[in-house]
């Protein structure tokens, strides 16, 4: 395959230190280095779903809200009026349970689409205290009630959104209610697989209702591990709330015991918070680092910057094809647009050349993904860790490539992808010295080239991909 053109060379790269400091002002290059990451796919959803609350609910999605609010309403007014109780706290006690409630929703661990919130420290007291078909219907006041001071500006969207989150009481009221009869009676362990049932009953009907609103409002779907760390936090809080329960169905202002608690959990919450908020900021900074990078090559290239961001585009719909993982994925979108890089530090001269290059010449361009590694080792960070890549991605499946004469499946998959892509790419744009090839011609040379330059089953998912 012949070389494609590049750009002149550039003196110097600017660290992603350099990108990141205004972010983190204080902090060291090693500080910096060690910032956390987030798993890409959380990293998507958890934008897309902060970009969802800034724009608010369009008119469609608003329907969605109201009919589940409205389905929540009439299935709690329906368990009101079916079920009989024995119990009758006072008002103070209902007060008290409802505004713990509301407050303890304020402390939330983001996570993916949705947040996981302790409020199974006052929801399980409230099962053994309060009047069990009054629960779901005080849930939903503490929602609505949870920030008094913005009252006022509550709208009827928002109004739903917080009705839409209460589904998850009525799961165990029901379930405590026809296993022990309306009064529900007191706690005690041996009663366990009746509480378990009512905690299932309460992740199954969270589940469906979040499955109604993401097809129904088109949002996108949490993988299991998302869905099971907001279950977790419910799973581990539970039995405390039980034991919380114990004491509070004979004294029940006992259940302030959990303010403490509430309140470390606050301060982790809040941690949690701004160590996503800063995954989300350097992973920015990473992505405007490689842009830039991606940039400079094209700003002395025109060519060589558009054919960059084909490979990319092409890149990502074969890794896709060759099921690799979201990480995967991210690091051969990075590697596709910076594969070349190091072509800046090879003199224009060479890079421009209109004719072939003689041995000399030839010897001085391979060397530019090792310059390229180099330079994004020096940059660090998730650039950093695919460096070892971008220096592979001119090897040969048959061992005939550059520079480490790697074979097979010793060289990176995203390298074997990007070298077939790179290739395709070249192949189907036209060039200085001659016009671009059909497509069908492109895919007949990587079919021919197959098992000795390319690997035969990435030739495949790209002849999938462009057909």
């Amino acid at each position: 395959m012949s070389e494609r053109c590049a750009p002149a060379g550039r003196a110097d790269i600017p660290s992603v230190t350099s990108v990141t400091r205004a972010a983190y002002p204080r902090a060291t290059e090693g500080e910096l280095r060690r910032a956390p990451e987030l798993h890409p796919e959380m990293e998507r959803l958890i934008v897309e779903t902060r970009e969802r609350v800034r724009r608010g609910l369009p008119p469609r999605d608003r329907l969605v809200s109201f009919g589940l609010a409205a389905g929540f309403l009439a299935a709690s007014t329906a368990f009101l009026a079916m079920a009989h109780t024995t119990r009758h706290p006072g008002v103070l006690t209902v007060v008290l349970y409802t505004a713990l409630y509301g407050l303890l929703s304020r402390v939330s661990f983001e996570s993916g689409i949705g947040y996981a919130i302790p409020v199974q420290l006052v929801l399980v007291p409230m099962l053994f205290v309060l009047p069990l078909p009054w629960v779901p219907l005080c849930v939903a006041a503490g929602y609505l009630l949870r920030d008094p001071r913005h009252l006022p500006q509550m709208t009827l969207p928002r109004a739903s959104l917080r009705l839409v989150s209460s589904w998850h009481a009525l799961g165990p009221a029901v379930v405590l209610a026809v296993a022990a009869g309306a009064g529900g009676g007191v706690p005690h362990w041996s009663a366990w697989p009746v509480y378990t049932g009512a905690l299932a009953a309460q992740f199954a009907l969270d589940s469906g209702v979040s499955w109604i609103r993401e097809e129904g409002l088109g949002a996108p779907h949490a993988p299991l591990r998302t869905q099971g760390f907001s279950y977790a936090v419910d799973a581990g809080l539970a039995p405390i709330g039980l034991l919380v329960a114990f004491a509070a169905v004979r004294h029940p202002a006992l259940v302030l015991v959990v303010l403490p608690l509430v309140g470390l959990l606050a301060l982790l919450a809040r941690g949690r918070e701004q160590r996503i908020d800063a995954a989300l900021e350097l992973g920015h900074a990473y992505r405007g680092t490689a842009l830039l990078l991606g940039d400079v090559v094209e700003a002395d290239d025109a060519y060589t910057g558009a054919h960059s961001r084909d490979v990319v585009s092409l890149t990502l719909d074969v890794a896709a094809r060759l099921g690799l993982s979201a990480r995967e994925r991210r690091n051969a979108e990075f590697v596709a647009l910076l594969h070349d890089v190091g072509k800046i530090r090879i003199p224009a001269a060479i890079i421009n050349k209109p004719g072939p290059l003689d041995p000399d010449e030839r010897a001085v361009i391979e060397t530019h993904t090792i310059e390229g590694e180099a330079m994004l080792t020096r940059v660090g960070g998730l650039l950093g860790e695919i460096g070892h890549v971008v220096r592979s991605c001119h090897e040969r499946w048959d061992g005939t490539g550059y520079p480490d004469r790697l074979t097979g499946k010793a060289i990176p998959l995203v390298a074997r992808i990007v070298c077939c892509t790179d290739a395709f790419s070249a192949m189907t744009t036209t060039r200085p010295y001659r016009e671009a090839r059909s497509t069908v011609e492109a895919l007949a040379e990587l079919r021919r080239c197959a098992g000795t330059h390319f690997d035969p089953d990435v030739v495949e998912a790209v002849a999938d991909v462009v057909r």
